[in-house]
């Protein structure tokens, strides 16, 4: 009944196109294509299997030794094939070819000669370890490792990496030396606050943790942690170690744009299934997270033969390995000397701010800081706020060209102004009466632009906007906001706008943008990554009009030596071209106000812009000061 049954599983066994033995029905053929079947269904069940000593074997222990050699292959059988076995009397070979489909989709395959012996008139497989692989024994087994390639460094304009492998010290706690829990929570949380790192959990945190297991507080850049050591290195239970962190060359250096490389987190791993491994490390925001494919490159594989229960010290030894790809680099347009002096002027500012420097000449973004303490998001290419005076860059562009003034034309600033029900007014309750419009833009008039914005049409402030790049489909490689004009309704709408409120809403970068575009003469596409190169170009756009520019030029520079922006004027180096703004964004509450400066200097260009921070004068301008003094 047993024979029967063998051949009757070994005919269903043969229509495997993973089994390509052939022989007669009672040839080892038939016997090797039931066991390589077998060997991939679990299910040995009448197959003959003897051990080397020629003593027959259950199918069961046969079946648990391949899944014990098999190790963490176990759960993926191979596919399996054999030729017809060569045969010497009652012995009989073939070399199997084994091919196992790996953890991330390598294939590894080999060959692994199975032998076979004839008694009774009948065909069985002499079971070794040797058959799985031929370099296995008793009490071995598989194991796959990850090889991680080497990630790619993001590069600044000179093709130098930002991030390196830099020296960091780990702060942790030990809940069973922490005798004082209270004072040592209390001064880490003082002391961290400066870095932007929130203890408010980590009581808890200890109290809920194994009394020898340690509890990490905060990873901190050497400098950083010299900062607090004295405060912090005798706490009770605190205890530290030196380790390495690829990172950028200081802490808030542009870290909202670049982002930050970590290991995997369980988030991580559910949202990219099949992709990582516990230990991997991956990109987390900006440019880290969006080039993290391209930046790791592919993983390699290595297979092992190690000692399930190792006697001593476990040894392995690779069978198999398939080299991991190096991750290619991003190339920015970023210079680590303007960037350091962004990161400094907003180093000094405890509202959210944002500043964005561009090369006026070639359009290259140079600098993208974000604060405090390198800012929680890129506001400085993702905000979507009111510009507020400074869009009388803008409106003042569209006006000249349309000939509705010069800069020496009369134009009335008065105290108030009210279109459609709603009254337009001046910081400050300011009113000029009859003044030239230079002196109405250096001033920052409301009320003049509000009047002219009927003269002007919305047709006229989207021209405007679009000729500097507002709005376009510009794209720099980043998520970034392009700015968006107001659709300049007739009345209320087109009057707001005129000087940078109702609908109107920028980013930063925009800003920038369309400063560089006065400043250069025409409006040329920003640039911040250049190899890969984004997808898409924006249509060319004319240049600006050579007596428009001028005219906005000496208008800029009057802001700076009689205007609103007056505390530029002691900035060394070549003259600084601006234009201050106070933006509203809340109707039940006119007082809350972002403050804001465009402007260049030499063939910088840059856009400062400080969330709630009142008035540019006082909110931006002193960024700015701080940024060019610095340069």
């Amino acid at each position: 009944m047993l024979r029967h049954r063998a051949t009757a599983v070994t005919m269903l066994l043969l229509a495997s196109a993973s089994l390509t033995a052939c022989s007669g029905s009672d040839g080892p053929g038939t016997t090797l294509n039931a066991f390589l079947a077998g060997w991939r269904s679990g299910n040995l069940e009448g197959v003959g299997v003897v051990s080397a000593a020629g003593q027959t074997m259950p199918a069961a222990d046969v079946v648990t030794a391949i899944q014990a050699l098999s190790g963490e292959l176990k759960d993926t059988p191979p596919e399996l094939s054999a030729p017809e076995p060569a045969e010497n009397d009652t012995l009989a070979t073939a070399d199997v070819k084994v091919s196992w489909t790996l953890p991330g989709g390598g294939v590894w395959a080999y060959q692994t000669p199975v032998k076979l012996t004839k008694g009774d008139d009948a065909w069985r497989v002499v079971w070794e370890p040797a058959v799985v692989h031929p370099q296995l024994k008793e009490g071995d087994e598989l194991q796959v490792k990850r090889l991680s390639g080497t990630r790619a460094g993001i590069l600044d304009a000179t093709g130098t990496p930002i991030f390196a492998d830099r020296k960091v010290t780990v702060i942790g706690l030990h809940p069973k030396l922490a005798t004082d829990l209270d004072k040592t929570v209390a001064t880490l949380s003082a002391e961290m606050k400066q870095f932007g790192v929130d203890l408010s959990g980590l009581k808890a945190e200890v109290e809920a943790a194994e009394p020898d297991n340690e509890v990490v507080v905060a990873t901190l850049r050497d400098e950083d942690y010299e900062k607090i050591r004295a405060k912090v290195e005798n706490l009770p239970g605190l205890q530290t170690r030196i380790d390495t962190r690829f990172l950028a060359p200081t802490r808030v250096f542009a870290r909202a744009l670049l982002g930050t490389v970590g290991e995997v987190t369980k988030e991580d791993m559910d949202d990219n299934p099949g992709v990582f491994e516990i230990g991997d490390e991956t990109g987390h925001g900006g440019l880290q997270e969006r080039y993290d494919k391209q930046l790791r490159g592919t993983p390699g594989t290595s297979v092992v033969i190690t000692q399930a229960e190792p006697i001593g010290e476990p040894t392995e030894a690779e069978v198999w390995r398939a080299e991991p790809a190096a991750g290619t680099p991003v190339k920015t347009t970023l210079d680590p000397k303007i960037q350091n002096a962004a990161d400094a002027a907003v180093g000094t500012q405890t509202l959210r701010t944002a500043l964005v420097a561009i090369k006026i000449s070639d359009g290259s973004v140079v600098a993208v800081a974000n604060g405090p303490n390198g800012g929680a998001e890129n506001l400085a290419f993702n905000a979507h706020v009111p510009p507020g005076s400074t869009y009388k860059m803008v409106t003042a562009l569209g006006l000249l060209d349309a000939n509705i003034v010069g800069v020496d034309s009369p134009v009335d600033c008065p105290k108030t102004f009210t279109v459609d029900g709603r009254t337009f007014n001046n910081a400050h309750d300011m009113q000029l009466g009859t003044v030239p419009f230079h002196t109405d833009f250096a001033r920052s008039c409301n009320t003049a632009f509000a009047a002219l914005s009927v003269k002007l049409g919305a047709a006229g402030l989207a021209s405007a906007g679009a000729q500097l790049g507002i709005g376009g489909a510009w794209d720099v490689g980043a998520e970034a906001f392009t700015g968006k004009t107001s659709p300049g309704a007739p009345g209320a709408e087109l009057a707001a706008a005129a000087f940078g409120q109702g609908q109107t809403v920028v980013s930063p970068l925009a800003m920038a943008a369309a400063t560089a575009a006065v400043a250069r003469g025409s409006f040329v596409g920003p640039k911040l990554i250049l190899d890969p190169a984004p997808t898409g170009s924006p249509a060319p756009v004319a240049p600006l009009k050579d007596t428009s520019v001028a005219a906005l030029k000496s208008l800029m520079r009057e802001v700076v030596t009689a205007g609103t922006a007056a505390d530029l004027k002691s900035v060394p180096g070549d003259p600084v071209y601006g234009k201050t703004g106070t933006a509203e964004y809340d109707d039940a509450n006119l007082d809350k106000t972002h403050g804001w400066f465009i402007g260049w200097r030499g063939d910088i260009a840059v856009a400062a812009f400080v969330e709630d921070g009142g008035a540019g004068v006082g909110a931006a301008v002193p960024v700015v000061k701080s940024f060019f003094t610095a340069l």
